[in-house]
């Protein structure tokens, strides 16, 4: 059973970390687009449409932020045993929640913002989740 707790364990920490790796790639790349994305869908949702600005700072922050949850994910694949890990990785997605949620309902009900909210929360979840799972199991996996 352990075996199997590692193998789930480190299978989730590799597909966040390159789903993490490439949605950071497609932002840095194309931040305006994935905005105009997100734009297109928020008015047949009562959305109001959110700021594009070409060159913004948008894509340093979001690549920064996806290269350090990338590398966390990584982290937890390579070393399973340390619950460090999965623990700041819940942080982070969970104050990217929170703060998208501040920003939805304190400032601009942008798409984007309710969107993000809803994943980082379901990813911090996850996180969570697998801490807790490496809390159960983890013994004799590998720190």
């Amino acid at each position: 059973m352990k075996v199997q707790g590692l193998l789930l364990y480190r299978i989730a920490s590799l597909a966040l970390a390159a789903c993490f790796g490439s949605v950071g790639l497609i932002f840095f790349a194309l931040p305006e687009r994935t905005l105009e994305l997100f734009n297109r869908m928020s008015a047949p949702l009562g959305l109001a449409p959110s700021p594009i600005h070409p060159g913004s700072f948008f894509p340093v922050l979001a690549l920064a932020y996806m290269y350090l949850v990338t590398l966390l994910a990584g982290l937890m694949f390579k070393k399973p045993g340390n619950p460090l890990f999965p623990m700041l990785l819940a942080q982070a997605k969970f104050a990217s929640s929170i703060l998208s949620l501040v920003f939805f309902f304190g400032r601009s009900p942008y798409l984007i913002c309710l969107a993000n909210a809803i994943v980082d929360g379901g990813i911090g979840a996850l996180a969570l989740a697998l801490l807790f799972l490496q809390k159960r199991r983890a013994a004799s996996w590998p720190t």
